[in-house]
């Protein structure tokens, strides 16, 4: 592979902000697209050499050898495009971005893998052209990038390929936040339009959804260094069945120690060997967790969910002793209208 950027290559990146920055403030004119949640991937092509990199820099080409080939024939010859790969599944009538499919797609066996390919293929949403044939675009503004990139796809029948939509509306990005949603997106993304690429720069910004939950504490895992609490899991009540939905993690040294001593009195019974969370990025992780009373309410900050669990970790932010377990139900939750995938695709 001989391209103008090569890989490995880390992303530029984004930092949080709470509104949908305004044009001209601060200071800068924007360009706004909506956050997909999926796998944030650099797509290298040179001929029929085709690396899929991570943000953590592992090649995912074994993983998804549905996009190798889609790559091939949808993409420019010699191009290094930015992007998501993300899996989108059909509910109700409706395509929504999936993550646990998403997630499963990354598998040791090469068996599955294959499999997988054809009953979950994924698509790959480009935002950013860093490179195309022996041109280097990442010194160009975000605007000259953005509209080459808009000229690299030819339109086809069935893409696996996309360009992500675009606005220069801040109004219009403030209704794709709340109304994407439905179709699982993550939020929106504002880049300046006279803004040049940087890796490993939080030179974007994000604003993500954002809600908070009260939940029944239902175990703990122990930090990997072996002292104090790494995860709380957390269950809510289906009826009269409390059902785990995820984790909250992300405790400074002492919290760990503190809520670990707090916790143990709770401990019920045996230790859970798993809890049918899968971590293949890091595999022979150990998910054993200890199962505590369920007597304690904690209220947790989370983005969204996925089915009936958490989408993402939650965080941690405080005790309920105000609040009863059996309370904890998922009707507290905040349920986003229905949108499609392909709606969201098609007008871009």
């Amino acid at each position: 592979m001989d391209l103008p950027v090569m890989p490995p290559l880390q992303p530029m990146l984004a930092k949080a902000a709470k509104v949908v920055p305004d044009q001209g403030a601060p200071d800068a004119l924007w360009s706004y697209e909506p956050k997909w949640d999926g796998f944030r991937t650099i797509v290298f092509r040179d001929g029929d050499e085709v690396v899929l990199g991570s943000r953590g820099g592992k090649d995912l080409a074994r993983y998804f050898p549905e996009m190798v080939a889609a790559v091939k024939e949808e993409l420019p010859t010699r191009c290094v495009v930015d992007g998501e790969l993300v899996v989108s599944l059909e509910r109700d009538g409706s395509w929504r971005l999936d993550w646990d499919s998403l997630s499963e797609r990354i598998h040791p066996a090469d068996s599955r893998v294959r499999m997988l390919a054809e009953k979950t293929p994924a698509r790959f949403v480009a935002f950013d052209l860093l490179a195309l044939g022996d041109d280097d675009l990442t010194g160009r503004p975000f605007a000259e990038r953005r509209s080459t990139l808009e000229g690299i796809l030819e339109p086809r029948e069935s893409p696996r390929c996309h360009v992500t939509r675009v606005t220069d509306d801040a109004a219009l990005a403030t209704e794709w936040f709340d109304r994407f949603e439905g179709a699982g997106l993550d939020g929106v993304v504002a880049k300046r339009l006279d803004g040049v690429y940087l890796p490993n720069k939080r030179e974007m910004v994000k604003v993500k959804h954002a809600r908070t939950a009260d939940c029944v504490l239902i175990g703990y895992r122990i930090h990997k260094s072996g002292t104090g609490i790494g995860s709380m899991l957390l269950g809510l009540y289906n009826g009269d069945r409390l059902q785990m939905i995820g984790g909250a993690s992300a405790f400074t040294d002492a919290k760990r120690i503190e809520y670990q001593k707090e916790l143990e009195p709770l401990r019920l019974g045996e230790d859970v060997v798993s809890d049918g969370e899968q971590t293949r990025w890091r595999s022979g992780v150990d998910r054993t967790w200890i199962p505590v009373r369920p007597e304690r309410v904690l209220e947790v900050a989370y983005d969204q969910m996925e089915k009936d669990r958490l989408r993402h970790a939650a965080r941690f932010l405080r005790w309920r002793p105000d609040r009863d377990p059996l309370s904890c139900t998922y009707d507290q939750l905040d349920t986003p209208e229905r949108y499609d995938v392909a709606d969201i695709l098609a007008g871009a």
